[in-house]
């Protein structure tokens, strides 16, 4: 049995989480299963190195940004594989380039084109343990490109794709996954079992048990993920096509308050106008979400949209020159903004979740901003210090206390 495990910075952030990464790891092992572990780099060290590059260049290519942070991994990775030797078994460490992963040239955010899994099987067929650096690959000019926050996760999911595992667990320092935040959210509950398309949406609307592309990954080479503790030994939810039918109509409640809202206001209330301006976002490589657009008065219209907050500075850059030569009023972007959503893949045959959404809301005196929603999600925007107050009134309209 193929088994890729990955594990997150805080279940590696120091010496005593490295041995007990290890002894799980070396567990599964020693009951027959081939191992592949994806390590991302220990605790707050991505944060660091990137404290560190603002010290010398605030505005440092993403070239040299990813070679700096693709450093946390390789420590990892190392540390790790010392640990499982002191525990008698063997173990090697590759970096993301030897595990055969190719990406496209995008850096800071790059996408997997390819896994060449040969290096891993001949490890493997050597009864090592393999683990990998999450996060990293190499482009066609062989440079090191990383993934993006989150891309261990996409690493350790591309490696049981493309290695066609039998299980690929992700652990974090919770035991699955939950419908709020159970550090903030004291009444929330451990789901046993999440569809693709509910996780993919929980993920893109801020739930940070998993990276948004390793469920979409997942999803389409139908790799069952198990989402599972590195801390306590207990069973974890299992992520998956179908799940059993239950009586939870809601499967969770999710905030973002890593994004930003661009505001376009007095553009020509023309045909094509949203073509252009969101065309030109899409050419900067910037993810839209939340888009409201407002009805035509006295030949204008005013547009507004939600992007990730690091992007907010570069979609404003992409637009400012199209809107002052069509006469726009004002261009800017607000990042004292969350978003909170609801999800669940019952909700399309339930009527009423947006209404008790926006009752809870009401009753916790809290004002909603813009409002979008597809089959499984209802999602607000609210001002950032009100986030957490909303996913706590949202979360009892529909799990009580």
């Amino acid at each position: 049995m193929l088994v890729v495990q990955k594990f997150g910075g805080s279940s590696v952030r120091d010496a005593e989480r490295v041995m007990n990464v290890a002894r799980l790891v070396t567990e599964t092992y020693k009951k027959g299963n081939d191992v592949v572990v994806v390590v991302s780099a220990q605790g707050d060290t991505t944060d660091d190195l990137i404290a560190k590059a603002k010290e010398l260049n605030a505005r440092a290519s993403k070239r040299e940004m990813d070679m700096l942070m693709a450093a946390g991994e390789q420590i990892s990775i190392a540390l790790l594989a010392m640990a499982i030797d002191s525990l008698g078994c063997p173990a090697i460490s590759l970096l993301g380039w030897q595990a055969g992963f190719e990406t496209n040239s995008t850096y800071s955010a790059a996408r997997i084109k390819r896994v060449n899994p040969e290096r891993i099987r001949a490890e493997l067929d050597k009864r090592r343990i393999v683990i990998v650096a999450g996060f990293q690959g190499l482009n066609k000019y062989d440079d090191v490109t990383t993934l993006g926050r989150g891309g261990s996760d996409t690493s350790a999911v591309a490696i049981a794709a493309s290695m066609h595992a039998d299980l690929c667990q992700i652990y974090t320092d919770v035991e699955g996954v939950y419908t709020a935040d159970p550090r903030k959210i004291p009444g929330a509950r451990k789901l046993e079992e999440i569809t693709y398309d509910e996780m993919l949406e929980m993920a893109t609307s801020g739930a940070q048990v998993l990276n948004n592309r390793s469920v979409e990954m997942a999803k389409k080479y139908n790799v069952e993920l198990e989402v599972l503790s590195s801390l306590k030994w207990v069973p974890g939810t299992k992520v998956k096509e179908v799940t059993q039918v239950e009586k939870m109509m809601i499967k969770g409640v999710a905030k973002d308050d890593d994004v930003a809202r661009v505001s376009i206001v007095a553009l020509p209330d023309n045909p094509g106008i949203a073509f252009k301006v969101f065309s030109r976002v899409a050419k900067a490589h910037i993810c839209v979400d939340n888009i409201l657009q407002s009805v035509g008065r006295d030949g204008t219209k005013d547009i507004a949209f939600t992007v990730p907050a690091k992007d907010a500075e570069d979609a404003v850059e992409s637009l400012r020159e199209y809107c002052e030569a069509k006469g726009a009023a004002s261009l800017d972007y607000d990042t004292n903004v969350a978003k909170i959503s609801v999800i669940g893949a019952g909700m399309e045959t339930h009527e009423g979740v947006a209404a008790d959404m926006f009752a809870a809301l009401a009753a916790a005196n809290i004002n909603i901003q813009m409002i979008s929603s597809s089959e499984i999600r209802v999602s607000v925007l609210v001002d950032k210090k009100d986030a957490d107050k909303a996913v706590e009134a949202v979360h009892r309209q529909f799990f009580g206390e």
